[in-house]
């Protein structure tokens, strides 16, 4: 035919034509325009095409396409399927009029915004909707209703706000209804206690408030009710132990008060309990023992006090025990360890007494032991690891005593913390036995024989501390430091004696503390194999030699502590060119010559060089007047005049600078202090960097309260202003001292102040690599977020507990942690804030809630690093989300959402743990910054 030879006139054939099937097919045509108007970035609907000319079928064309599911025929849609298409954009809604008989609507884990569209409403047919895991917001739309056969409602962490949905208890035959994880407000509804059919509820992790309605105990039919991590008022209903078909409750993490109702025994059928992270008080009641179905109980974190009940051993199912942070008492019950299920027993942080059950892990698998914190007596029980599947024993600061024979056998091992406690004997471990041990920590005992010979054969070991058993003895194990994943060996204080064996391999070594033992020979050239080595002490035993050069040139070394031993020669120069070392002590061994002249070893002080008769230089005495004094044949008497002469110049030095200071009458002279790591300037010096005065007299022209300024040796200081009264400068310089003294890698230095009456300009390493807030929001890899945590964990640690007294940050964001040039994080302007409260008369009591303080906020710092910046201050909202949820969000910012990333999940996980516990409401409850510290190193 003449007409196809024009192009046009065919194409509007063409088009004609799919109008016509279109006409015929409504759905396909509603599933094209909802297409068009979302974001499919990864084109994850790129099948769903339009239909290609020719005689329509009868059929809906949009069967074929993936996500959509048609009757037999094919002629109806019934069910829309777009899970996890990683879909995004505002939900369109005027295509769902067409699918009138649509059963199945699921979108879930996508990437939705704004409302939920009311024509959703009007799909009367649907029996399951699933919106779960998007980011829909504002209130719940009205006209819910309309969804009369409506059985499953899933809107799953999301991000409503407003009160929770009241006329969803109109839905008469609602099974499921899932609102949680999102910012739903206000008190549940009373009418969400009148659900006809309802069998799981799921409120948790929202912002409700006000009292538990005791109308749930009407829910007959509900089987799973989660409704913590929410922040109620008032106790537990009582009204609750009248749900007969419920087996799991979970009302944890929610403000809960008063004691806990014994009518929740009622609830024959209940298998899981969690009521943990709440203010709990009371006795557990015994009546539970009639819960004979319950697997798992959670009451931790609470203020339940009096003993674990004795008809607790009626409990035969019981899996999981966690009392743990509680205020119970009393001895644990014989008859838990007849409980044939137990695996999991966790009751650590109370006040129990007594011994532990004989019997316990002999009648059941026990895995998870943690006894930690509590007053306990006696030894291990003898059957601990019969049932095979022992991997972690936590029993540290009590006070059990007896041997470690009960481990002689457990192979299944993996952790294993005996720390502070009263063991003795020796060590039984058959380490060649334990394939998976990694952390074993039983420092503070009264162990003896020596350290297990065959450690080297514990391939997966990375923790291994013995310090603090003074009769331990023996020798350090030949082939020990070829262990591939050892990273922390301490031994201190064990009266071990012999050599240091050779470091054959110790790739993985970051600490080895060895120090006030009886160790002899010489520190092995071969310690160069240790290249992440960051601390090394050996302090305080009879080591000799020269100290090696191939120690020295280690890029990572920070702390080396060599004093008090019978070392010779010189002090290595390679020390000097070290970027991160922080502390050398080499005082109190025989070495001699000059102390290279790098600035990093000039600024340690002059404890770390003391005691070394023929060691000279900066900061002790010039080795020209050692020489000239000391090292010259003259006669004694003459060294003796010399000596005199000295002394009497110095003392007529200072009567003529007591006699001018009374004569100016004390009007404000500027004065200088300076720390390790600045030279030893006058206060004009520093006064002329930054101010065109020349005399000390005058204030210097800072126009802020923190400024640079670069000192006469070219050294760029950061400097701070602080003002005080007179009267206060006294106890201002004292703290500033210590801050002074305070030495630690992730921390600013203060190098000096230089002050008078009435004010100090503070002076502080210059950092120029940006700070935390300006780096947060760069994607980074999770060994370098762990770095960064670890690094302020570290430093926070440092301040609360090996500074006497502690010092508080004050000030923790992400703005006063800065990064030197090696990316290592450092705490800027560490207790400045307490330092203004404290000129100005503040009580040093109040210094133990900045501590809690800071650990809250190191908490929030965590997740910020987490979310890369997203989340700032967000204690309040993870305590209020439930963990699992939390954890999901975490594994999606790092990128470990598959299954094949099940270590990094781990790993995620403890870390978030840790954040979890800093950012716990009430300051008691939150673990020290060594806790912290320890929970993120295993």
């Amino acid at each position: 035919m003449e007409i196809f030879q024009w192009p046009h006139l065919n194409l509007l054939f063409s088009s004609m034509l799919i109008v016509v099937v279109l006409a015929a097919d409504p759905y396909s045509d509603a599933l094209l325009s909802f297409k068009s108007e979302i974001i499919d970035p990864f084109h994850n609907l790129d099948d769903w095409l339009e239909p290609n000319s020719g005689k329509p079928s009868g059929k809906v064309h949009a069967c074929s396409w993936s996500g959509v599911k048609c009757d037999n025929n094919s002629t109806i849609v019934i069910g829309l399927n777009l899970s996890t298409k990683k879909l995004a954009g505002k939900l369109p809604g005027k295509q769902f009029s067409v699918f009138t008989e649509l059963v199945e609507l699921n979108i879930s884990q996508n990437s939705f915004s704004g409302e939920i569209p009311v024509e959703i409403f009007n799909l009367t047919n649907l029996r399951s909707l699933d919106i779960s895991r998007n980011n829909f917001s504002g209130h719940f739309q009205g006209g819910v209703t309309g969804l009369q056969n409506l059985v499953v409602l899933d809107a799953f962490s999301n991000s409503f706000s407003g009160p929770l949905p009241v006329e969803l208890s109109k839905l008469e035959f609602l099974k499921v209804l899932n609102l949680a994880g999102s910012y739903f407000s206000g008190p549940i509804p009373s009418a969400y206690g009148f659900f006809k059919r309802l069998e799981f509820l799921h409120l948790a992790g929202n912002f409700i408030t006000g009292n538990i309605p005791p109308e749930l105990g009407n829910l007959q039919t509900v089987t799973h009710m989660e409704i913590g991590y929410n922040s109620y008022e008032g106790n537990i209903p009582w009204q609750l132990g009248n749900m007969s078909e419920l087996q799991y409750l979970d009302i944890a993490g929610s403000n809960l008060s008063g004691s806990i109702p014994k009518q929740l025994s009622n609830l024959t059928k209940l298998q899981s309990l969690f009521l943990f992270r709440n203010q709990l008080t009371g006795l557990i009641p015994w009546e539970f023992s009639r819960i004979l179905a319950l697997t798992n109980l959670d009451l931790s974190d609470n203020f339940i006090s009096g003993p674990i009940p004795e008809s607790f051993a009626e409990l035969k199912n019981l899996r999981l025990l966690s009392l743990m942070y509680n205020e119970m008492n009393g001895t644990v019950p014989d008859g838990i360890a007849e409980l044939p299920s137990l695996d999991t027993l966790f009751i650590w942080n109370n006040f129990f007494t007594g011994s532990l059950p004989r019997n316990l892990g002999k009648n059941s698998k026990l895995r998870w032991l943690d006894v930690s914190i509590n007053s306990f007596i006696g030894s291990i029980p003898p059957h601990i690891c019969a049932g095979g599947e022992l991997f972690k024993l936590i029993m540290f600061s009590n006070k059990f005593t007896g041997n470690l024979s009960p481990l002689s056998n457990c192979s299944s091992m993996v952790r294993i913390r005996l720390e502070d406690n009263s063991f003795s004997g020796e060590i039984p471990l058959t380490l060649s036995h334990l394939p998976d041990v990694s952390y074993i920590d039983l420092s503070r005992n009264k162990f003896t024989g020596g350290i297990p010979s065959d450690i080297s054969q514990a391939s997966k070991l990375q923790y291994f501390n013995v310090s603090n058993n003074p009769e331990l003895g023996g020798l350090i194990p030949e082939e020990t430091w070829s262990l591939p994943l050892l990273q922390n060996f301490s031994a201190s204080s064990c009266n071990i004696s012999g050599n240091l064996p050779p470091f054959k391999s110790c790739r993985s070594m970051l600490a080895l503390e060895l120090q006030k033992n009886n160790m002899s020979g010489v520190v092995p050239k071969s310690v160069s194999h240790c290249r992440a080595l960051e601390i090394i002490n050996l302090a305080s035993n009879q080591l000799n030699g020269h100290i090696p050069d191939e120690l020295a040139s280690l890029p990572a070394l920070s702390v080396v502590d060599l004093s008090h031993n019978n070392f010779s020669g010189s002090i290595p120069a390679e020390f000097g060119k070290s970027t991160n070392l922080l502390l050398l002590n080499v005082s109190y061994n025989d070495i001699s010559g000059a102390i290279p002249s790098e600035k990093v070893l000039q600024s340690m002080g002059r404890s770390a060089y003391v005691g070394n008769r023929e060691l000279c230089g900066a900061p002790l005495r010039s080795c020209s007047a050692s020489m000239s004094i000391f090292g010259s044949k003259g006669t004694g008497k003459l060294r003796l005049v010399l000596l005199l002469s000295a002394g009497v110049t110095i003392l007529i030095a200072a009567l003529l600078f007591w006699l001018v200071y009374l004569r100016k009458g004390n009007k404000g002279q500027w004065k200088m202090e300076s720390f390790i790591g600045l030279p030893q300037f006058t206060a004009n010096d520093v006064l002329r960097s930054f101010s065109s005065a020349d005399s000390m007299e005058e204030l210097p022209p800072l126009s802020a309260a923190v400024c640079k300024a670069v000192l006469p040796t070219g050294i760029t200081v950061l400097v701070k202003k602080i003002e005080w009264e007179p009267k206060r400068m006294k106890v201002a310089i004292e703290f500033i001292t210590q801050m002074g003294n305070a030495r630690h890698r992730n921390l600013i230095r203060l190098l000096g102040f230089c002050y008078n009456n009435h004010m100090a300009y503070m002076l502080y390493d210059y950092l120029p690599n940006g700070n935390l807030a300006d780096k947060v929001t760069m994607p980074r890899d999770w060994s370098t977020k762990c770095r960064i945590i670890t690094g302020i964990a570290r430093g926070l640690c440092f301040l609360h507990h090996d500074c006497n007294p502690a010092i508080s940050h004050g000030d923790l964001n992400s703005s006063t942690i800065v990064f030197d040039d090696n990316f290592e994080p450092r705490l800027a302007d560490f207790g400045f804030k307490y330092l203004i409260e404290f000129i100005k008369g503040r009580s040093s009591e109040a210094i133990k809630d900045e501590l809690y303080m800071d650990i809250y906020r190191f908490g929030e710092i965590i997740l910020e690093i987490l979310t890369n910046g997203r989340l700032t201050n967000g204690g309040e909202i993870v305590q209020s989300k439930p963990q699992d949820v939390v954890l999901r969000e975490m594994y999606s910012e790092n990128e470990a959402t598959d299954d094949s990333a099940n270590s990094l999940q781990d790993e995620i996980k403890q870390v978030v743990d840790v954040a979890l516990l800093c950012t716990r409401s009430r300051p008691a409850d939150r673990p020290s910054m060594k806790d912290a510290l320890k929970f993120l190193s295993g």
